[in-house]
């Protein structure tokens, strides 16, 4: 009987361990334009964003949107969007990754709230989509095509 990773491999699938938070988060160490940094893997979170204090800190270009940013109980935030960034979680790349800047203060200060680490971003459903994401929540890992 073949297992999952052996399943996937043939496919091209890579497999990317992943932690969970002290408030049941899972966390994945991913790099954005070489920089690396904590997100969560939110498979409700339509697109993968950072925050603003990351702009700097990936090396980000953003540029003004018209669309408004709305998460975890915020709607109506001001946001920005970074177009051509590259994104590596694990040995899974994509080289045309935009990405939505907002402020996430209230996700973080929620996360040390209950004495969780903080995170620079989140990793969204458009990546999650576009590699064909498969989370295996039992062995903690997930895979990316």
């Amino acid at each position: 009987m073949q297992n999952l990773p052996e399943i996937l491999k043939p496919h091209g699938y890579k497999k990317i361990k992943f932690k969970i938070s002290k408030t049941q988060h899972l966390l994945v160490k991913a790099k954005i334009n070489g920089v690396a940094g904590l997100f969560i893997l939110d498979t409700g979170a339509s697109n993968s964003c950072v925050g603003f204090e990351g702009t700097e800190l990936f090396a980000l270009n953003p540029q003004n949107s018209s669309t408004r940013a709305a998460g975890a109980g915020a709607t109506g935030m001001f946001a920005q969007i970074a177009p051509h960034n590259t994104l590596h979680i694990g040995r899974w790349k994509t080289d045309y990754f935009p990405l939505v800047i907002f402020d996430l203060s209230h996700v973080n200060q929620a996360l040390t709230e209950h004495k969780a680490q903080p995170v620079q971003g989140i990793i969204g459903a458009d990546i999650l989509l576009q590699a064909h994401a498969i989370i295996d929540y039992h062995n903690h890992y997930i895979y990316l095509q």
